[in-house]
C-alpha cells in the first residue's frame, strides 16, 4: 500500500503562499468556534523517522492561539511512565473540552518502534491494536475528534536527511542508530506500518497519509486537512443542537398537550387510555430488561459473625495482608479495589479495617465524589484514569467509575447513550488494567431497606456520626427500587473473570469486613504465585 504512493508530489511557492495563509485564516476562526461548542481535539502525528513532523507541527499551531493547545512528544516512557498501564500517559494527556492536543507520536509507538525493536511481541499485538481502538472509539464517541497524519518519505530521501543531519554538529545528536536500522532495514519497517494502519484505520479515526518529500507540500496537505475535518466536526454538532433543541420543543409540546387531556380522561381506568393512534398507552413507568429481580433477591442478608470470632479472624487477615502488601511491592503488582453499596452499607469501616496494617507509602485510598468542573471537561474515565496506581502499589476507590451506570444514569446527569455504551467502556479499561498486570476486585456491600433505615436513623441520633447522613442519602432512599435496577444490571454487564464482583452480604458489619478481607487476601495470594511461577520459568 504505502510503497505504491507518489512521493514526488510538489506544490508551486506561489500557490503554497496564498492557499497557507487561506488555511490558516479558517483554522484560527475554528479553533475560537470549537472553544465555544466545547469539542476536544487531537491532532496525531506519526510517519517515519525524519519525515518532518517537527517542523510540520510548528507549521501548524502558527495558525492557532498558543493558550488553547498543548504540545506532547512521546518517546520512550519515563520510569514513572513504565510502572503504570500502557495508556495511562496518554489517557492523562487528553485535552478538555474546547481544547487541543497534539501529539509528535502517540501510543502507536507500541505498534510500530517497539514491535520494530522487539520490546512488543507479536503475541501482543492483537491485544494492543485492541486497546487502542478502545481507547480512540472512548474519546471519539464522547466527542473528542481524532485527526491522525502519518507522514511518509522514501528510503533515499530518509538516508539523505539523516546525513544532512548528522553534518551538523548541532544536529547531529537527532539521528541515532536506531533510526539508521529502520533506514537499513526500510520495507521491514513499512510493513509493520502498514499493519498498523490497516488494523486501525476505522470510520471514527480514520489515517490520513501525507507525502512528506516537499516541506511546503506536506504543510498544505496537513494544514488542509485538520480545516477541512473541523469544519465538519463543527458543522456536525450545530446540526445535532439544532436537532436537540428541535426535539426539546416538540417535547414540551407533547407535554403540554398530554397535561390537557388530563382532565378529559379522569375518570378513565389506564387500559382505557389511547394515544391518537388508538394504541394502548401506559401511563406506569416501565421496567428495563427485566433486572427488577436480579442478583441482589438472591443474597443472603443473614449471615452473622459473632464479636469474638470477628476479632480473631481480622486479626489473621491484617496481618497477613501486611505480609502480602510486602510481597507485591516487591514483585511490583498494582491492585485496583472498588467499593461500591448503599448508602450506610459499610464501605467506609470495611476500607479501615483493610488498610489500617498497610504500609501508607504504598497505598492510597481514592474518594470519588461528584466530579469538579475541570473533571467535567473531560471524559468521565479521565480522572479515574489520573488514580491508577503505579506497579506495587494498592488504590483503594471509594466509590469508582461504576457512578455512570448508577448515580448518573438515575439522576439523569448523562444521557441514556452514555451510560448504555459505558458497559463496555468499563469492560475494556478494566481489561486493560489486568493485560497490564494488575489485580481488580470490586466490592457490592449490600444491605436491606430496613437495615439501612437503622443506620441513618442510628446516626441521626449520635452527635458524633450526624457529619455522615446528608438529605441527599434520604433522597437516594426514595429512589431504592430504581438503583436495584440498575444494580443488578451493572453486576450481570460488567462482572468478568478478570475483574469480578463480589456482593457482599452486609447487614452484619463483622461478617462482611471479614468477607472483604478473605477476597482481597486470596486474590493476592494467587497473583503473588502466578507471578512468582512465571519469573521463575524464565530463568
Amino acid at each position: 500500500m504505502l510503497e505504491k504512493i507518489d512521493l514526488c508530489k510538489s506544490v508551486d511557492k506561489a500557490v503554497y503562499r496564498r492557499e497557507h495563509e487561506e488555511y490558516q485564516e479558517r483554522l484560527g476562526a475554528l479553533q475560537r468556534s470549537l472553544k465555544t461548542a466545547g469539542i476536544p481535539v487531537i491532532i496525531l502525528f506519526e510517519g517515519l523517522g525524519s519525515a518532518g513532523k517537527g517542523v510540520q507541527i510548528n507549521r501548524l499551531i502558527q495558525a492557532l492561539d498558543p493558550r488553547g493547545f498543548d504540545v506532547y512528544a512521546s518517546s520512550r516512557p519515563t520510569e514513572e511512565e513504565a510502572m503504570r498501564p500502557f495508556l495511562w500517559r496518554f489517557w492523562t494527556r487528553t485535552p478538555e473540552k474546547g481544547r487541543i492536543a497534539v501529539f509528535d507520536r502517540s501510543w502507536y509507538r507500541r505498534v510500530q518502534i517497539d514491535r520494530f525493536d522487539g520490546i512488543t511481541k507479536k503475541s501482543e499485538l492483537p491485544e494492543a491494536y485492541r486497546d487502542i481502538c478502545s481507547f480512540e472509539k472512548q474519546l471519539t464517541d464522547d466527542g473528542t475528534v481524532i485527526i491522525k497524519l502519518f507522514l511518509l518519505i522514501s528510503q533515499k530521501e530518509q538516508k539523505h536527511r539523516f546525513k544532512r543531519l548528522e553534518d551538523s554538529s548541532e544536529t547531529a545528536w537527532r539521528v541515532t542508530e536506531g533510526d539508521w536500522r529502520r533506514n537499513r532495514e526500510y520495507d521491514q519497517y513499512l510493513r509493520i506500518n502498514e499493519e498498523m494502519i490497516e488494523k486501525t484505520d476505522t470510520g471514527y479515526a480514520p489515517w490520513n497519509i501525507i507525502e512528506a518529500t516537499d516541506k511546503n507540500y506536506a504543510t498544505l496537505k496537513i494544514i488542509r486537512c485538520v480545516t477541512e475535518k473541523l469544519e465538519q466536526a463543527l458543522a456536525t454538532y450545530r446540526a445535532n443542537q439544532t436537532k436537540a433543541e428541535a426535539d426539546k420543543n416538540a417535547g414540551q409540546n407533547a407535554d403540554q398537550t398530554a397535561e390537557k387531556n388530563v382532565g378529559q380522561d379522569a375518570g378513565k381506568t389506564k387500559t382505557e387510555l389511547t394515544s391518537t393512534t388508538g394504541e394502548l398507552t401506559s401511563i406506569e413507568p416501565k421496567t428495563d430488561w427485566g433486572y427488577e429481580n436480579g442478583i441482589l433477591s438472591g443474597v443472603d442478608l443473614t449471615r452473622t459473625m459473632d464479636r469474638d470470632t470477628y476479632k480473631q479472624k481480622i486479626d489473621q487477615l491484617q496481618k497477613r495482608l501486611e505480609i502480602l502488601h510486602s510481597e507485591i511491592y516487591r514483585l511490583r503488582i498494582p491492585v485496583v479495589l472498588g467499593f461500591e453499596g448503599w448508602d450506610a452499607g459499610g464501605k467506609g469501616g470495611a476500607i479501615r479495617r483493610l488498610t489500617s496494617h498497610l504500609d501508607p507509602r504504598g497505598y492510597q485510598v481514592c474518594p470519588t465524589s461528584a466530579p469538579s468542573d475541570t473533571e467535567k471537561r473531560h471524559h468521565y474515565l479521565w480522572r479515574l484514569w489520573n488514580r491508577m496506581p503505579k506497579e506495587g502499589h494498592i488504590a483503594v476507590f471509594d466509590r469508582t467509575w461504576y457512578g455512570r451506570v448508577m448515580v448518573e444514569r438515575i439522576e439523569g446527569f448523562c444521557t441514556e447513550e452514555e451510560w448504555r455504551r459505558a458497559y463496555q467502556e468499563i469492560n475494556e479499561m478494566e481489561a486493560h488494567l489486568v493485560s497490564s498486570g494488575a489485580v481488580v476486585l470490586k466490592f457490592w456491600l449490600h444491605i436491606d431497606k430496613d437495615e439501612q433505615e437503622r443506620r441513618f436513623r442510628e446516626r441521626m441520633e449520635n452527635p458524633e456520626k450526624q457529619w455522615k447522613i446528608t438529605d441527599e442519602d434520604w433522597r437516594n432512599r426514595e429512589k431504592w427500587d430504581q438503583y436495584e435496577l440498575a444494580v443488578n444490571e451493572m453486576l450481570v454487564r460488567t462482572s468478568t473473570t478478570y475483574a469480578p464482583w463480589i456482593v457482599v452480604e452486609g447487614n452484619c458489619k463483622y461478617y462482611a469486613r471479614v468477607k472483604v478481607l478473605e477476597t482481597v487476601v486470596e486474590a493476592l495470594e494467587k497473583k503473588i504465585q502466578e507471578k512468582t511461577q512465571s519469573r521463575n520459568a524464565k530463568k
